[in-house]
Formats: C-alpha cells, sequence, structure tokens
C-alpha cells in the first residue's frame, strides 16, 4: 500500500475522523459486545472538544484519511488516545506508523500512555511489540481498560 507521511490534522479533518473512529471502534464494540462506547456514539459536537484539547496525526490513502490517533503531553507524558485504522487497511502498518510517531512528537516527553480494551488481544499484542508494558486496569463504563506505557529513551 502506498501510505502518504503523516500529518496534523485540521479541524475540516473532524467529520472524516469521526466516520473513520465509527468503523474502526466498531470492532471493539463487537469483541467488548458494548455499542454505547464513545466512539461509536459520540457526535460531531461531541467530538470537537476532543479534537481541539490534542493534536490528531493523519495517515491519507488517495486523499483519504485511513488512519489517526490523538495526542496531548501532560507533565512529562505523551497520552495517545484513539488509535484507528481503516478496518480494510489493518496489517500494512498504518497503526505501527502512527504509534512511532507518537511516540516521538513531544520531544519533553519521558513516558507515553494508552489504553485498550481487556479483550483487544490483537491491540495489546502489538503494544507490547513496540515496548508497552501493562501497569494497571481500570474500569470504563462496562469494559475492562488494560492501561499501558512506555518509557521514552533518548
Amino acid at each position: 500500500m502506498n501510505q502518504s507521511e503523516i500529518t496534523i490534522a485540521k479541524s475540516g479533518d473532524m467529520e472524516e475522523i469521526l466516520a473513520l473512529q465509527k468503523r474502526a471502534f466498531f470492532l471493539e464494540a463487537e469483541r467488548h459486545n458494548d455499542f454505547t462506547i464513545r466512539p461509536i456514539v459520540e457526535t460531531i459536537e461531541e467530538y470537537r472538544p476532543f479534537f481541539d484539547s490534542h493534536t490528531v496525526l493523519v495517515i491519507r490513502r488517495d486523499d483519504a484519511i485511513v488512519g489517526a490517533v490523538a495526542v496531548r503531553c501532560e507533565n512529562g507524558t505523551t497520552y495517545l488516545n484513539r488509535l484507528i485504522v481503516e478496518p480494510k487497511f489493518h496489517g500494512n502498518g498504518i497503526g505501527s506508523r502512527l504509534i512511532d510517531a507518537a511516540v516521538g512528537f513531544f520531544p519533553e516527553a519521558y513516558r507515553i500512555e494508552l489504553f485498550t480494551g481487556e479483550k483487544s488481544i490483537r491491540n495489546q499484542e502489538i503494544y507490547f511489540h513496540k515496548g508497552f508494558r501493562e501497569f494497571r486496569r481500570q474500569k470504563m463504563g462496562n469494559i475492562e481498560m488494560v492501561v499501558m506505557e512506555k518509557l521514552i529513551t533518548a
């Protein structure tokens, strides 16, 4: 697959990202048997404050967004949120490229944190491969979340 560079999303990309988010998280909702998760039911009005409080990195293919991740940095920790890949492009390295970009996005960060559902074994395996380790679990709605971290070295 011919992939373009990773760029920062613009406000005009919000609707396309939200639609991709719903497609990508549908698989998570199925896996956890919970179709009330925020990324599935969120409206554009609800998504806007999230978008405005994060930097959203995107990868496009043929002018369509096929992957995205939201990042923000606070007190030396980069928080990686809503890593999404167009389902038909799973396994093509899009998620890995976005993770790598997120890890290096804030030079002042010394760690990166993310979470995924306990039944999202494939996601957990990808994160383990990228150097993340589970450090706690927490309930989010009806789903047990695996919270993972990676220490960033120079």
